[in-house]
């Protein structure tokens, strides 16, 4: 004797045609709020490298290329002094290795403007700060402390809808190494 053959009747759902503009299969899903309510908080890095005005810029220069970025809050302690970038670090390069090693990060910040934001200001508000101070990354301090990094790369995905949640705390991560140079 056989078993009774069981018939189940399925449906198949539509198929999605993708809109023109619409995100590709393996993009991240747009952020559940509306670009106009998102904060500096909620768009900005919150694990930075950064490095110490008494620093050198051969140093500056090695954390950046080994973290993989192109800005470098300059902190003493928690409290930020600035944010170095690779293009002005790079524009002030006129001596040799030594040279670079005996000079200072810290001296590289003098005369400048220093925006910064609040975690609770609204991205349009950081959006206008780096546009009125022409820059393309500002920090994120609370406190006298620095909390966070956002960069025009991080708007720029606020806006593509590509906000990762993250409700953990920041990491600053300082002097990761040494950097002597070796002498013939």
């Amino acid at each position: 004797m056989t078993a009774p053959t069981a018939i189940r009747a399925t449906t198949t759902a539509p198929r999605a045609v993708p809109k023109e503009g619409a995100r590709p299969a393996g993009e991240p899903a747009a952020q559940t709020r509306p670009v106009a309510e998102l904060t500096a908080e909620q768009v900005m890095s919150r694990v930075l490298v950064a490095v110490e005005p008494g620093e050198s810029p051969l140093m500056a220069w090695e954390l950046m290329r080994r973290a993989g970025v192109r800005h470098l809050p300059v902190v003493e302690g928690r409290h930020v002094l600035g944010v170095l970038t690779r293009e002005e670090l790079a524009a002030t390069w006129s001596c040799g290795p030594q040279e670079q090693s005996g000079r200072q990060v810290g001296s590289l910040l003098t005369g400048r403007r220093r925006p910064r934001v609040e975690p609770g200001d609204p991205l349009h508000r950081v959006a206008a700060v780096m546009l009125d101070a022409g820059c393309d990354a500002v920090p994120v301090v609370h406190a006298g402390g620095i909390v966070g990094l956002i960069t025009a790369g991080d708007v720029l995905a606020a806006v593509a809808g590509r906000v990762k949640p993250s409700g953990e705390p920041g990491e600053l991560v300082t002097g990761m190494f040494h950097l002597e140079p070796i002498l013939p």
